[in-house]
């Protein structure tokens, strides 16, 4: 009987019950050629014969690299060397969960990092060999419809809808595997986030000063003490630092890149990040996303070389403070920063599964004027993205890899939020930042008031007469429009402050000069090559 060796050219490897039919097949046939010790020669496209592993660990591989390409008579696993390949049957129908859905998620995420590294060759990572294992093994004794991963994955995806604590999934772990004793399941909190986190989407800790000056990353990242005032890194006890090392705060950092891969990796989401080039309003009049809108087609116009390819991304910022114990009498602010993704249709792109946690800034105060400090890590990352792109894999096309760049287009927010994210005080006589410097303000029983609202109105409108509103006919034309030049000019003037609010450095009160009107600080979002639309 010939051999079908037709499986391994696929290239859909979780999706396909072929595939998976005949690699087990395959294994069935290698099996009584494992050495002494063990180990047998593994045919995929990183080992290329020359490295031996266990049998199980073959199953992984192959499905991680693929089949070796010109490796046509498998004298090393069974075929014998007169026979010819052939196309008839495959082997043993089934396998393991052969339906099971983790196969499509373990094939998007591994062939995203297969393909990524398409050009310097095949990846090396054997993060995937627990992920496997989890994924060969059944849940339950005579329990073919789930695996371990996937019972796994449900039960922390009930976790996070319902807002289980972490001590409440650990009794439930406990529970299942004590009334369960042959369940093939993980123990706790902890080790599931740790296999979790194998399938990548993780996040970065980065430990930050307790007054907020400075973020201990990059090149203060082994330093002990803040470098601007001076404090400890750590929580002392008693003056003394404890026998573990605990930091005061720490900014939860989540990579903006692999996000943005996985959904080019993934066949379901991969044609929707076109949608912006297909989906534009055919009618002139209608605005039903922001490509539809001049702003839009200005970027375009500015930038045509990242316009050239659609598969580009725009992005969107949001950041505003909230209380995450839900108790208003307790203080406490923790102010999360989100990306949405404009390449996607308006009716996906605003859901909150598809927006992108980018930052999640501790509490218990608001950022204030030092939101710079902890926007750094995605200012730095958008810059990489913009300037060198990344390398990713396009579920939509056969070898297909590009190089993916963003863009930040403006950021959303309320007005408290815009002032520390731009830089300009929403404070004082001069708070209007379209206004700038000719917002007309007055005191009124000790509140500021603005008024002069008339002088948007036409010329010749009725109202600019009447007398009703503060006693006198509005004469005034609108307010003038500020260039980039002339805000630049304006930052140009402002003095550099300290970070922080330590009494004694940042949060020293100072008093304006005339010359810097309402400006803050300069907003690191200049920083971006291709600077802001609007915000």
């Amino acid at each position: 009987m010939t051999i079908d060796k037709s499986w391994t050219t696929i290239r859909r490897r979780g999706s396909s019950n072929e595939f998976w039919n005949g690699l087990q097949h395959f294994l069935q046939m290698a099996k009584p050629f494992i050495n002494d010790r063990g180990f047998i020669k593994c045919p995929c496209r990183r080992c290329l014969n020359n490295a031996s592993h266990q049998l199980q660990d073959l199953e992984s591989h192959i499905f991680r690299n693929s089949f070796m390409f010109d490796y046509n008579q498998w004298i090393y696993h069974g075929e014998p060397a007169s026979a010819n390949a052939g196309t008839t049957v495959a082997g043993p129908s089934g396998g393991i969960h052969e339906r099971d859905e983790m196969f499509d998620v373990l094939d998007d995420i591994i062939s995203e990092d297969a393909d990524g590294d398409a050009v310097g060759g095949p990846s090396s990572n054997e993060q995937y060999d627990d992920l496997f294992a989890a994924l060969r093994s059944e849940l339950y004794p005579s329990v073919s419809s789930f695996s371990s991963l996937n019972f796994l994955v449900k039960l922390i995806h009930l976790k996070v809808l319902n807002k289980w604590t972490n001590k409440s999934f650990d009794e439930l772990l406990k529970l299942l595997n004590l009334a369960f004793p042959k369940i093939d399941l993980v123990e706790s909190h902890y080790e599931a986030k740790k296999l979790m986190t194998k399938m990548g989407l993780g996040y970065s800790s980065i430990h930050e000063c307790k007054n907020e000056c400075a973020l201990f990353w990059k090149e203060n990242s082994l330093k002990d003490t803040c470098p601007v005032c001076l404090e400890s890194r750590w929580k002392l006890q008693s003056g003394k630092r404890s026998g573990k090392n605990v930091p005061h705060k720490v900014l939860r950092y989540f990579p903006v890149g692999p996000r943005l891969k996985r959904l080019f990796a993934t066949s379901k989401t991969v044609k929707l990040m076109w949608w912006h080039s297909t989906g534009k309003s055919k009618d002139n009049d209608v605005m039903r996303h922001p490509v539809d809108g001049k702003s839009w087609q200005e970027f375009d116009k500015r930038h045509p070389q990242f316009a050239g390819d659609v598969r580009n991304v725009r992005l969107g910022l949001a950041a505003d403070g909230f209380n995450p114990f839900g108790n208003m009498s307790l203080y406490y602010s923790m102010w999360p920063v989100v990306l949405t993704t404009y390449n996607l249709p308006p009716w996906i792109c605003m859901k909150a599964e598809c927006l992108i946690l980018t930052l999640l800034i501790p509490g218990p105060h608001s950022p204030g004027k030092d939101m710079d400090i902890f926007l750094r890590p995605l200012i730095d990352e958008l810059n990489e993205l913009w300037v060198h792109g990344l390398e990713t894999r396009d579920a939509a096309y056969e070898n297909g890899v590009f190089r993916m760049h963003a863009a930040l287009l403006w950021t959303v927010n309320d007005f408290p939020a815009r002032s520390s994210l731009s830089g300009w005080s929403g404070q004082g006589y001069r708070a209007c930042p379209t206004c700038n410097e000719d917002t007309p303000s007055m005191r009124v029983i000790g509140k500021t008031t603005y008024f002069g609202h008339r002088r948007f109105l036409p010329t010749n409108h009725h109202w600019r007469s009447n007398l009703q509103f503060d006693g006198h006919t509005e004469r005034k034309r609108p307010p003038r429009k500020f260039s980039t030049t002339d805000i630049v000019e304006q930052l140009r003037r402002v003095k550099t402050g300290i970070p922080g609010k330590h009494p004694n450095y940042g949060g020293v009160k100072r008093r304006r000069g005339d010359d810097e009107l309402n400006w803050r600080k300069k907003s690191i979002f200049y920083e971006l090559p291709t600077g802001l639309i609007s915000s």
